[in-house]
């Protein structure tokens, strides 16, 4: 269960049901009455709708009949295939729907004690990064006695009923939930890592290594709790119409099961191969399904065992779930979301990622140095002008995730701004020592680039060599106020904090100890023709670039005479007459030998573009030459926050 939860327009289900049962009431919700503001944001749809209680729908009803499954329920009227597709993949883990049906035995119907029962039920939704609990009444939307939108295929169960009108509520009304993203529901319950793949894009239906290593990915992500439902575009295609295969365009399927299914020795020959992959999905309408290759009546069924067959759970019955290859479902299918539930417990076998998370937000001013919403990367006078993120990474090399979501814009319908904003993120290579918010782009790394899209949140993964990162998150054009939540995940501690500072801070202790006067940036690309080391002609060398009482060090570079250290590093000098000096060492190891050095004065005046300078021996600018040069870009500049 979840540590801490929020309120929802601050109900207290405790309380609210205890004041019910005491009055003899049932509970009636005055933050989403059973009117037509809740069934709709737009004035002028309107419809014939009773609201009714389960009791008035049937006799004995039931938040849960027999536990929970994924064929437990089906769309209504409502086009939110994606939110009961994700309902779909929800159902399969207990251990998840629990955190979403808090107690549901405490929930359910007592038909020995109706006294108990208030008519209010309580749902929880991970709500823009922290876990949100939803009251509602039980009065559903129903025409001619029937349940119009999401509801059970068994008449007294309403789990999915009550679900959905939790939902609803979170978004504003029912008619917000008409068209929408399997992906952003499963995150709401979950809290997972949402992921949209493009197959088309991907060419997964043509290269079979690339679908090889998605099979592979998804079926990890499948047996570590994580969900998978997947759709067909239909630019050129009206939505819902029905393909030569029986799938439905424009359609948000659940995928159920990944398997690798074996075959009996005896077909190995007419196969040649031991195995099949195959996908298993569910279409959110209960009917409708695949009639291709591996469909449920189809011959390729003949060929499997009968133990096989009863181990898969096949069933020959229209009942919207379905199997296929993996490759027909590569070539059928164009987009799939994925939810990974990313694994911080230090008590699992599985890999433990480091969690770290920022909430921020793209703030509109007509100062550049206060303006926070810069758009992207393309925007160049403008870019930086963005909320900035640094962190670390200190292995030699690190797997990173990062998901970057904007917060639900569906209770803005009624204002006509409930369409998610387009959004994406860069990752550039900074300085080893950088503090301060960076101010233009001059030897940094611009390293990753998320893709940029209008769903709700946009995922990288990267691996990065050793160094300091700086992470802007941005919105597509300029001057788009939203908020968002930043998830970065590594394999050792990141240390993610914001920059908000230009420049280092005036205090008094500078007034006694002096203040910064000129910024220099510093990169030292590389180096030639080092005198060499070992027996094998090589040397294992770094650098150290010294400037004041200051000191940074790049990694060792092994086994070369010619390194490439592309290391960056960045300092606020008090005093400009005191020069800075890069050195050549070589790692040994007992002592580290000196095998040059440059001394610069590192002034404003100084060229600009990247320099070669030859190595010299202790003693300053006049000391006498050594084996090697380092090619190195410097920039000064008295303006503090203008590098």
């Amino acid at each position: 269960m979840p540590s801490s939860v929020q309120l929802f327009r601050d109900q207290r289900y405790q309380e609210l049901k205890g004041q019910c049962i005491q009055q003899g009431q049932l509970f009636e919700d005055p933050e989403f009455p059973a009117s037509d503001e809740s069934l709709y944001y737009d004035s002028a749809t309107r419809g014939k709708v009773e609201w009714k209680r389960p009791k008035d729908l049937c006799e004995d009803p039931r938040l849960l009949v027999n536990g929970m499954s994924s064929h437990d329920f089906h769309q209504g009227k409502l086009g939110n295939c994606w939110f009961v597709a994700a309902c779909s993949c929800l159902a399969l883990r207990k251990s998840l729907w629990q955190q979403v049906i808090p107690d549901p035995k405490e929930q359910e119907w007592d038909p020995k004690n109706p006294g108990k029962y208030a008519g209010i039920f309580r749902f929880r939704f991970w709500r823009f990064g922290e876990w949100t609990e939803v009251v509602v009444d039980d009065l559903l939307p129903t025409e001619r006695g029937e349940l119009i939108y999401c509801h059970s295929n068994v008449r007294n169960e309403f789990w999915s009923a009550l679900l959905e009108k939790a939902y609803a509520k979170l978004a504003g009304s029912y008619q917000a939930l008409d068209g929408g993203c399997a992906a952003e529901a499963l995150v709401d319950f979950t809290g997972a890592v949402a992921e949209s793949i493009n197959l088309a894009e991907g060419k997964y239906g043509e290269v079979i290594s690339v679908q090889m290593k998605l099979f592979e990915d998804l079926m990890k992500v499948h047996k570590r709790g994580g969900f998978i439902s997947c759709s067909i575009s239909s630019p050129g295609r009206p939505s819902e119409a029905e393909t030569e295969m029986g799938l439905v365009v424009g359609h948000a399927y659940s995928v159920t099961a990944i398997r690798k299914l074996r075959l009996g020795e005896r077909l190995l020959f007419s196969f040649k191969a031991e195995k099949l992959f195959m996908v298993r999905l569910r279409n959110p309408w209960g009917r409708k399904e695949w009639h291709g290759a591996w469909s449920d009546s189809s011959e390729e069924w003949k060929k499997v065992s009968d133990s096989e067959r009863k181990n898969l759970g096949l069933t020959v019955k229209n009942d919207g779930e379905f199997w296929m290859t993996f490759e027909d479902w590569c070539k059928n299918f164009t987009d799939v979301d994925v939810c990974r539930t990313v694994n911080t417990s230090y008590f699992s076998l599985h890999k433990t990622w480091e969690k770290e998370m920022m909430h921020g937000a793209w703030a509109k001013h007509p100062e550049p140095l206060l303006n926070l919403s810069g758009g992207c990367f393309d925007n160049r006078e403008t870019f930086l002008q963005n909320p900035q993120y640094l962190f670390d990474v200190k292995k030699a090399k690190d797997e990173v995730l990062v998901s970057l979501q904007q917060e639900d814009r569906r209770r803005y319908k009624k204002e006509g701004k409930g369409d998610n904003i387009t959004i994406g993120f860069e990752i550039l290579k900074v300085e080893d020592n950088r503090r301060y918010r960076l101010h233009k782009l001059t030897v940094q790394e611009r390293v990753a680039t998320s893709p940029y899209s209008n769903t709700r949140s946009v995922f990288l993964r990267r691996t990065l060599q050793q160094g300091r990162y700086l992470l802007i998150p941005t919105t597509y054009i300029p001057g788009v106020p939203t908020k968002f939540i930043l998830r970065l995940y590594t394999d050792v501690p990141s240390k993610l904090r914001e920059l908000k500072a230009d420049r280092p801070e005036m205090t008094c202790w500078s007034l006694l100890c002096g203040y910064p006067r000129r910024v220099t940036q510093i990169k030292v690309h590389s180096a030639e023709g080092l005198q060499k080391q070992d027996g094998s002609g090589g040397a294992d060398p770094y650098v150290l670039i010294k400037c004041e009482k200051q000191s940074r060090r790049s990694p060792v570079q092994h086994g070369t005479t010619s390194p490439v250290f592309n290391t960056q590093v960045i300092f606020y000098r008090k005093d400009i007459d005191s020069p800075v000096t890069i050195q050549v060492w070589n790692s040994r190891l007992l002592s580290d030998q000196f095998l040059g050095q440059a001394v610069l004065a590192a002034s404003p005046g100084d060229p600009r573009e990247q320099q070669t300078l030859r190595l010299r021996g202790r003693g300053g600018r006049g000391a006498a030459e050594v084996p090697g040069h380092i090619s190195v870009t410097v920039l000064c500049s008295d303006d503090l926050a203008e590098l």
